[in-house]
């Protein structure tokens, strides 16, 4: 029987999902990482940031006692190394320039480490701007641009400047430090580290995967086939790991108690066809000797109509399990030639469009189905039109009559065994309500489907019934 799953996200498979199951939850925790890193660095940079302005400041205790003077802007400069000039000043005013903001956590990170130092705070002033708009700076790097090189400063970078005036003191110590970049190194290692993760446990998972994988689809394929290869193929080879061996052993030992039934069925179905149609084939030679015609026509019918009843039921039944290999066949010579049949025997049956379609058949099951919708189309539409298109990956075989239809509420119902389309069940119409199931029956063994529905005329009401006999290409 075809059965239509429900599509699933790619990947589908359980092997593609285990891996992107595995690679989502390591790329989940990668992320985790860099973003604990980052944020760790991010860290680092700003408390060294906050001691190095706190070292200098308090450096500056030991050059108070240096000798200083004053330039002509009032402004007094400590003397040192081009270094140590170029990141303290000392300076009558505040360094926060009008329509900058002050920065109140490195301010109150810096205030904790002073005052740890015992330095008498009078007022403490922290903020950042960028080295190219800090004019001290800026004149020193004018004065000697080697400096530039050799600290290898980007004047776009940023400058964390810090401001102190000590109790009891007129004057503003001022220390400039250049925020560092996050070191680099750092996220290339976790993009190695992850390379190698993935490498190594996504590759050996894969490796793993695969071995208990591969014997289910085995198994898979072999129950996708169960009902068209049942008995005609090796159980299969236990393979993988324990689980798999034991669920591989589990089936083959239930496909042969199921082969075993389906051979008894079989031969106790033969026995009763044999029993039942020498006792009708006696009575066939009997009737013989009634001398009214119309009697004896109807006795005929009636011993005939049990005798194709009773042919139905045992293929029916025989369905599931064909003993006939499957071969490729041409599908619109095969509908060709049952058409022609009929119409050798008068009836009013058609052959329309049809395609040029190969497909591996059981080719005498197939003409059964096909003779079964016909015949069905002639006994109750008293003609057939059929046709045969290929629809993206089916083939799809179409029988249309002009009979009276049935009802949308009734048409699952005659595709169920001895469902027939007169309500009267009277013999005048024949058959005993196989035919639509035994097309049914022959259509899944193909891995097809049959479809009944109403057609509709230009007055809005039924006009017939058409079958459409779907088989996979």
């Amino acid at each position: 029987m075809r059965r239509f799953l429900p599509k699933s996200l790619p990947p589908r498979s359980l092997l593609g999902q285990m891996l992107l199951a595995v690679a989502l939850a390591l790329l989940l925790a990668q992320t985790i990482s860099v973003i604990l890193l980052y944020r760790a660095e991010q860290q680092r940079i700003e408390n060294g940031l906050v001691n190095e302005l706190a070292f200098r400041l308090v450096m500056d205790r030991h050059a108070e006692r240096r000798e200083a003077h004053h330039d002509r802007t009032g402004i007094r400069r400590i003397h040192g190394s081009a270094s140590h000039r170029m990141r303290l000043e000392r300076a009558l005013e505040s360094p926060l320039a009008q329509g900058e903001l002050r920065d109140p956590e490195r301010e109150e990170a810096l205030r904790m480490v002073l005052r740890a130092q015992d330095v008498a705070i009078g007022e403490l002033v922290v903020l950042s701007r960028q080295i190219s708009q800090d004019s001290f700076i800026m004149r020193r790097l004018q004065r000697n641009p080697r400096l530039l090189e050799r600290r290898r400063w980007d004047v776009d970078s940023e400058l964390v400047i810090a401001g102190l005036k000590r109790e009891g003191s007129e004057d503003w110590v001022i220390a400039r430090v250049p925020r560092p970049q996050p070191a680099r190194g750092v996220l290339v290692g976790i993009i190695i580290q992850t390379l190698i993760l993935y490498l190594v446990l996504v590759g050996g998972l894969a490796i793993l995967l695969k071995r208990l994988t591969r014997p289910l689809a085995q198994l898979t394929s072999r129950v996708e086939t169960f009902g068209g290869t049942l008995g005609t193929e090796p159980p299969l080879e236990p393979a993988g790991p324990d689980d798999a061996r034991r669920l591989i052993a589990a089936h083959n030992a239930m496909e042969g108690r199921i082969a075993a039934l389906l051979d008894e069925k079989n031969v106790m179905l033969g026995a009763i066809g044999h029993d039942l149609k020498t006792p009708l084939a006696a009575l066939r030679v009997r009737i013989e000797s009634v001398e009214d015609e119309s009697e004896r026509a109807r006795m005929a019918a009636t011993i005939e109509d049990i005798t194709t009843s009773l042919d139905d039921i045992l293929s029916l039944a025989r369905v599931g399990r064909p003993t006939d290999a499957l071969e490729r066949t041409d599908l619109g010579a095969l509908v060709a030639s049952v058409v022609e049949e009929y119409e050798d025997m008068g009836e009013d049956v058609a052959l329309g469009a049809t395609a040029r379609i190969a497909l591996p058949l059981r080719a005498t099951w197939l003409r059964r189905a096909l003779r079964n919708l016909i015949g069905n189309a002639l006994r109750y539409g008293r003609q057939a039109r059929v046709a045969l298109a290929a629809e993206d990956d089916e083939a799809v075989i179409r029988i249309a009559d002009t009979g009276p239809g049935i009802p949308d509420a009734q048409i699952a119902a005659m595709m169920e065994p001895f469902a027939r389309g007169d309500t009267s069940r009277n013999r005048e119409t024949g058959g005993a309500g196989l035919g639509l199931t035994l097309a049914r029956a022959i259509a899944e063994q193909h891995g097809g489907t049959l479809m009944l529905k109403n057609r509709i005329g230009e007055d809005g009401g039924a006009d017939g019934l058409l079958a459409e006999l779907r088989l996979p290409i």
